[in-house]
């Protein structure tokens, strides 16, 4: 959890904004994953919670020790707490009237996305925890999820066991190996 202590004062930020923001950068990408060519997840940690919350502070000019301890308290439910992978999950068309269909097509889809820890049984997210995300007629292109691993899995996971990210939706049928580099990024969370 990130506490008023971790975060720079506006002028401490503005002076190493830039270096804070490359380095942001490099986390992130170890942390995202594909799934086909719509679906970007990018796994959260301390660290890409943190600059969310500096750059929310930044942008709205936010000083008051209230007003930051309402952004902790929005930011620091994507903090993994080291049971658990969080995500924020994009579905991407760049096309408005195919995203427009796309959306409609894919409702349920970010409960169908899973994780599989060479044999145990696939995790399915909870989502959407913060409020309801898809209506009857279409799903949000945002979505954020909470994997939950028992430790058998976890530690399997923490040792370079393969594990699988995919979904299941019949509309959205896709699967892939996590790649060395992200897995041992993510491994990261387990230890929190």
């Amino acid at each position: 959890m990130l506490e008023r202590q971790d975060l720079l004062t506006l002028e401490e930020y503005a002076e190493k904004r830039s270096s804070i923001r490359q380095e942001t950068i490099q986390v992130k990408k170890l942390r995202e994953v594909h799934l086909g060519s719509h679906i970007r997840m990018i796994f959260e940690n301390k660290q890409t919670v943190q600059y969310q919350i500096q750059e929310m502070l930044r942008i709205e000019k936010i000083f008051e020790s209230s007003e930051i301890q309402d952004e902790l308290d929005v930011y620091n439910a994507l903090v993994p707490n080291g049971s658990n992978l969080k995500a924020t999950m994009m579905i991407e068309y760049p096309d408005v009237a195919e995203r427009v269909e796309a959306l409609s097509r894919l409702i349920g889809v970010e409960k169908s996305i899973y994780f599989q820890v060479d044999g145990h049984d696939k995790v399915f997210p909870i989502c959407n925890e913060d409020l309801e995300r898809e209506t009857d007629v279409k799903t949000s292109a945002v979505h954020f999820m909470r994997f939950e691993f028992d430790q058998n899995m976890i530690a399997d996971f923490v040792s370079g066991s393969d594990v699988k990210v995919g979904s299941a939706h019949p509309n959205y049928d896709y699967e892939t190996s996590l790649d060395s580099q992200s897995q041992e990024a993510l491994s990261e969370d387990f230890n929190s």
